[in-house]
């Protein structure tokens, strides 16, 4: 509801903000932008690649175009186009993957983006954008639209905990202390913020943790990892995501040489599958914040 609430407040500071949507609109919440702006939104049906390519289209003309789908169908489904017109265009269109991660726990692996920030930060000159909380997403809208060139923001199908202040500043690029400490560093990113506090809470007696909101995922800011990483003697990375290609292969590439061991907690080399719940789904996978936890006692398991 924030993301789609912020595109509609966008629309009405910006008259070339357009939507389109591939017959998901109710589940990517673009159906807010479509009541208010029905003129400026157009709904693609099942045809993601068409959407895509139309979305350049319309930028090339001026307008900043912002197009929906579930994440694993906005990111996979048109990656030619994204790569070959949007990209290498380098034309502003905005690519929002709803329903990321395992968050849409029913419809199994065939829904769930295991891969999509992966795929998208292999493309070059794209931004990967991933919130902790409804407070960062709707901020990150605006940020989207300022951006010269295309960005790919992954959300969550479900509600997210607070852990960020509406008051707080959203910049690109620029990661974010959550809560201080010096002997271990967590890097987490989306969901994963939330469980990485926890596990700081829980260990509170044990050890100091540092928690880092790493809400752009490309560009990575190198000289702030190598920083926020500095003083502490071990980095745990957290994410819902593959353990191939995502945050904690960013993280890694930036510590390359700082010799500190690091520990990966993510989804294993597998597809998702269907539970009764998203909660059900992250301890299937070990996305708790007890893995994130033993990881920073004792480096836990790759």
């Amino acid at each position: 509801m924030a993301y789609g609430n912020a595109l509609v407040e966008l629309g009405t500071e910006n008259i070339n903000v357009v939507a389109l949507d591939a017959d998901l609109c109710k589940s990517t919440m673009s159906c807010l932008f479509q009541e208010k702006f029905p003129n400026r939104f157009f709904e693609m049906g099942i045809a993601e690649q068409s959407m895509a390519s139309t979305a350049a289209g319309l930028a090339r003309t001026g307008k900043i175009p912002f197009i929906h789908s579930f994440a694993v169908f906005s990111a996979g489904a048109p990656y030619d186009q994204i790569r070959q017109t949007i990209s290498i265009g380098r034309l502003p269109v905005k690519i929002c993957g709803s329903s990321a991660g395992l968050s849409d726990f029913g419809d199994g692996s065939t829904h769930q983006s295991v891969e999509d920030i992966s795929l998208m930060r292999g493309i070059p000159g794209m931004t990967v954008l991933c919130p902790a909380d409804a407070y960062e997403a709707a901020k990150m809208v605006k940020a989207m639209a300022e951006h010269n060139g295309p960005v790919y923001i992954r959300i969550s199908r479900n509600d997210c905990e607070y852990v960020t202040k509406e008051a707080d500043p959203f910049k690109i690029g620029v990661p974010t202390v959550i809560k201080d400490g010096n002997d271990v560093v967590v890097f987490a990113t989306g969901i994963m913020v939330k469980k990485a506090l926890d596990a700081a809470e829980m260990l509170k007696d044990e050890l100091s943790v540092r928690v880092v909101n790493v809400s752009t995922l490309k560009p990575i800011n190198v000289e702030m990892i190598i920083s926020l990483a500095g003083d502490c003697k071990r980095v745990v990375t957290a994410e819902e995501h593959s353990i191939i290609g995502g945050l904690g292969s960013a993280i890694a590439m930036a510590l390359s040489k700082s010799g500190k061991p690091i520990s990966f907690i993510g989804i294993p080399d597998k597809f998702g599958c269907s539970a009764h719940s998203h909660e059900e789904l992250l301890q299937h996978f070990g996305l708790t914040a007890t893995a994130i936890a033993n990881a920073c006692k004792d480096g836990g398991k790759l």
